[in-house]
């Protein structure tokens, strides 16, 4: 499959939607799906009756992957390589089709609105890469780009659209080659997350990964509103006011736009730490703030063998193990 065709694979249907899980269960559904993150690399294999099979998750040398929607993303490619190699004879892969799971900071997302919009995808694509030009830092035929369409607050039609850099996605795809694998299904790992974000009421996430942050806010099934930032430190040194400032614009879009605020938060990313975060939260937002691996396991919306994913954060192989064939 081609590098244009598995990126599409990963968020492109036409026609409306109301869930972002039907969505993904119209995507390939590969038994085997690898989360690539900057700290790890992390492969999980499902049986046929949607049942954790494996697990193997290897640490990455510090610096050897620096996610990057314009840069070389492999720094340290002999590295990643030999973890990759190692994590796929763990789980004994042989030439398969896998779905890749890539870092949010590769693949940029959009929320448009449009009162009509092309039924049409060899009219939609390059309409797309035109009105999205500018907002890119590459060029229109360096870019592969994938889309969906989902119902607008009132009139129109929205589109959620994914772009990254057909070379960046190339690295990964030439990674998962180099162990005989067939990248069937692209997708950033917190687009795979959102389908974990169950409930009714507006929920906004905050997936910290390394330096970056994704908020996203969901809706009824309906991304409302998708941002990823760079935070201004990380680790011990984020702190609650920092990760409100990163939080807030987003926040204050979906007001203006919905009329109502956000009425839970979840938080991922922030591992032992996330206590540290939930009352400034709560205090800002009056609302209930959670760890999104703790609302999982307590909802009881995944298997008990899919907890070991769960534990570890790895929230978009999580929510990649919701939707089977």
């Amino acid at each position: 499959m081609t590098s244009a065709a598995a990126f599409q694979q990963g968020i492109y249907k036409i026609g409306f939607v109301r869930r972002l899980a039907q969505w993904l269960d119209a995507t390939p559904h590969p038994p085997l799906a690898i989360e690539i993150t900057p700290d790890c690399i992390a492969a999980a294999r499902w049986s046929r009756t949607g049942g954790l099979d494996d697990l193997a998750v290897q640490p990455l040398p510090p610096g050897a992957i620096v996610p990057s929607a314009v840069d070389v993303n492999l720094v340290n490619s002999s590295a990643v390589r030999s973890v990759m190699t190692s994590v796929c004879r763990q789980l004994k892969t042989k030439e398969e089709e896998v779905a890749l799971l890539l870092p949010d900071t590769v693949i940029r997302v959009f929320v448009q609105h449009f009162e009509e919009f092309p039924r049409n995808p060899e009219e939609a694509l390059p309409m797309l890469r035109w009105k999205l030009k500018k907002s890119v830092p590459f060029e229109p035929d360096e870019t592969v780009l994938s889309y969906m369409l989902q119902p607008p607050r009132e009139s129109g039609v929205d589109v959620v659209t994914a772009l990254a850099r057909l070379r960046i996605i190339r690295e990964y795809e030439g990674l998962a080659e180099a162990v005989a694998l067939l990248p069937g299904v692209i997708l950033s790992s917190s687009l795979a997350a959102l389908s974990l974000l169950s409930a009714p009421r507006p929920t906004l996430l905050a997936r910290v990964s390394g330096a970056a942050l994704t908020t996203a806010i969901v809706r009824e099934g309906v991304l409302c509103g998708y941002r990823s930032t760079e935070l201004p430190a990380h680790g011990r040194e984020l702190t609650p006011q920092m990760l409100l400032e990163e939080i807030f614009p987003l926040a204050a879009y979906y007001q203006d736009t919905w009329s109502e605020g956000v009425q839970s938060v979840l938080l991922a990313g922030l591992g032992v730490r996330v206590a540290e975060f939930i009352q400034p939260l709560e205090s800002e937002f009056h609302c209930p703030v959670r760890s999104l691996s703790a609302a999982t396991l307590s909802e009881g919306r995944i298997r008990e063998d899919a907890r070991a994913l769960a534990d570890r954060e790895l929230d978009g192989l999580v929510g990649w193990s919701l939707h089977g064939d």
